[in-house]
C-alpha cells in the first residue's frame, strides 16, 4: 500500500471528499485504511463493561486505500507516492535502501526497507 499508519492523508472521493486525517490503522489484505474523523458510522451496542447502558455509538469505518492521497510534507498538497532506491554503507555493510518519495516535491518521506547486498566472492574462474 502507498500509505501506512501515522501518515496524514486527504480523502479524494466519497461522502467525506476533501477531509484530512491521520491513518489510525491499515488493512493490507482488504486494501482498506482507517482514517481519523472520516467515514463515521453509527453502531448499535449491547451493554458491556465500557458502556453499561449500551446504545448507539459513532465509530470510524475503514475506507478503500484508493480513495486517499498522501499529503506532501513540503507543500501540504495531496501527492502520489513513488519509490527510489539508494546504495549505502551502513555499519560497514553495503545495503540497498528503499525510500518513499512524494511525486510533487521529490522529497523523501521515509525509509521503507533496507537489504544487505552480499559481496561477490573474489576472482574469476576461467
Amino acid at each position: 500500500m502507498h500509505v501506512k499508519k501515522g501518515d496524514k492523508v486527504r480523502v479524494i472521493s466519497g461522502k467525506d471528499k476533501g477531509k484530512d486525517g491521520v491513518i489510525l490503522a491499515g488493512f493490507p489484505g482488504k486494501d482498506r485504511v482507517l482514517v481519523e474523523g472520516v467515514n463515521i458510522v453509527k453502531k448499535h451496542t449491547k451493554p458491556n463493561q465500557e458502556n453499561p447502558q449500551g446504545g448507539i455509538v459513532s465509530v470510524e469505518a475503514p475506507i478503500h486505500v484508493s480513495n486517499v492521497m498522501l499529503i506532501d510534507p513540503k507543500s501540504g498538497e495531496p501527492t502520489r507516492v513513488g519509490y527510489t532506491f539508494e546504495e549505502k554503507v551502513i555499519d560497514g555493510e553495503n545495503c540497498l535502501v528503499k525510500y518513499r518519495v512524494a511525486k510533487k516535491s521529490g522529497e523523501i518521506i521515509d525509509q521503507v526497507s533496507k537489504k544487505v547486498i552480499k559481496a561477490e566472492k573474489g576472482g574469476s574462474s576461467d
